[in-house]
């Protein structure tokens, strides 16, 4: 059968005319994406939301599903240019409210074969060469994080969240007694979620300053738990991108006796840059690694990564499934790819991480993350020469932290929302505390992850939160000093 042989929509994407069926049909989907971008014209369609639920009803949206098709051609590019046209574009330098990275196209052409070829990551008769492929890769990773540990390792997640809930899962059940989770008031939320789902107590939430974790405040809190303590610390915070003491950290862990787990899901991969890796050391010193691709790797979602300082704690996860990892196919030599994951089936995302680290090596990888955190710094000069403009601290990573001048909270949430309503721009925003009673103040950031904008990419950007503020407030916008 030919690839112009009967329906396209039935044609499979594998078997050995499965390249030439792409061929044919690839292009009309990049035709619509293309399409749809020249639509949108800006980072995110404006209106929000009840603008893009009317374009797909408008476009034939119907909350039923249909009875009879249109056909592969034809859904394709309606499918995507909907999709282009109504997405938020982080390739586009006004899109930079979160840690949502516009992906390489090396990767995103890696995913193609790897959709392509379906093979499912939880037994080794399904996926025999992608599960070669990541083992190398995952090794590498593992020797990444803990350079001076031969028994290290590290399987694939969905991101930090799951890679987080590892954490405190292989806590729990290579500590004799029950644990205390330890983490700082900067903690990603989904800590707290972890502990919930393990059934473990809530966390205890550790003092920080300048949004990184106390160290004499640990101790303290570590003084009554000894050994019983697992301690999240974060390498890159999701507000500001502050990096907790690590080094100090790791030393009072040992002290105490407790375990410690890192999140560094955003700052994990300066471990690739000569120059900004020792920012984040004493990584090397945790129990377990969180890392996302997704992030500073500019993969797809969903691209995470957890590494283990030793292989041996990893054995917690494995399961035993007749069908899948029988005793007699281990005992022959087969590899057992049920224990490598909490979940079963799984799409083998190694195979673009792994196809993208070879493409740039990790020089070139970190070369693009020093790219990120250099134009962050720039940007943040650009708001401290503002007068209109208030900056929140220095970036440690590629986030900016910054509020119009004189600004509530109100007024800053009111700018947030203006700006995206009329899609001209994505700017994210976070509480951050002011002061030891307890009270914070909101604060827009933006979170640079686009390897190729420099600072001159973001004055106009700066320029209408400014212009944005000064017209909820009724007063003229004072005159842009930035470009000079």
């Amino acid at each position: 059968m030919g690839a112009s042989d009967g329906d396209s929509a039935t044609w499979l994407a594998g078997g050995r005319h499965g390249a030439s069926r792409l061929a044919t049909l690839i292009p009309t989907a990049l035709h619509g994406m293309a399409a749809g971008i020249t639509e949108r014209n800006g980072p995110i369609p404006s209106g929000g939301p009840a603008s893009v639920a009317a374009s797909l009803a408008a476009a034939g949206g119907t909350k039923r599903l249909p009875k009879t098709g249109i056909g592969a051609e034809q859904a394709l590019e309606h499918y995507s240019t909907l999709l282009a046209a109504g997405t938020a574009d982080p390739a586009d330098p006004s899109c930079a409210a979160h840690l949502h990275c516009p992906p390489l196209a090396v990767s995103v052409a890696a995913d193609v074969v790897a959709a392509a070829m379906n093979p499912s990551m939880d037994s080794w008769d399904q996926a025999p060469m992608a599960s070669e492929l990541e083992a190398e890769f995952l090794t590498g990773i593992a020797h990444l994080c803990f350079p001076a540990n031969p028994t290290a390792d590290a399987v694939v997640t969905s991101g930090g969240t799951e890679s987080n809930l590892l954490g405190l899962l292989l806590a729990r059940e290579t500590t004799a007694s029950t644990i205390r989770p330890v983490c700082g008031a900067n903690s990603h939320h989904s800590v707290s979620r972890a502990a919930w789902l393990l059934g473990l107590p809530a966390p205890v939430v550790v003092p920080c300053q300048d949004d990184r974790m106390i160290p004499e405040a640990l101790a303290e809190a570590l003084a009554p738990l000894g050994a019983s303590a697992v301690v999240v610390a974060t390498a890159g915070t999701t507000n500001t991108g502050r990096i907790d003491p690590l080094g100090e950290i790791a030393r009072i862990c040992r002290l105490s006796g407790a375990r410690l787990h890192v999140d560094a899901a955003y700052g994990g991969l300066l471990l690739c840059s000569q120059s900004l890796a020792p920012r984040i050391a004493g990584l090397e010193l945790a129990d377990s690694v969180a890392l996302d691709m997704h992030k500073f790797g500019w993969q797809p979602v969903a691209a995470g990564l957890f590494a283990a300082r030793n292989a041996a704690d990893l054995s917690a996860l494995t399961v035993r499934a007749e069908y899948l990892n029988a005793d007699d196919d281990t005992e022959a030599g087969l590899p057992d790819l049920l224990g490598r994951s909490i979940r079963t089936s799984r799409r083998p995302d190694a195979f673009r991480m792994a196809v993208t680290v070879r493409a740039l090596g990790t020089q070139g990888l970190g070369a693009l993350v020093e790219r990120c955190c250099t134009t962050a710094t720039e940007v943040n000069e650009l708001v401290e020469r503002h007068p209109a403009l208030q900056s929140w601290g220095k970036p440690e990573l590629s986030t900016v932290v910054f509020r119009p001048r004189g600004a509530d909270d109100d007024l800053v949430a009111r700018v947030r929302r203006t700006l995206l309503e009329a899609g001209t721009a994505v700017i994210g925003r976070g509480a951050l505390p002011t002061g030891p009673d307890g009270t914070s103040q909101l604060w827009l950031k933006l979170t640079l992850l686009h390897p190729h904008t420099t600072a001159e990419d973001y004055v106009e950007l700066l320029d209408r939160v400014v212009a944005t503020a000064a017209a909820e407030r009724g007063v003229p916008a004072p005159q842009s000093p930035v470009a000079s």
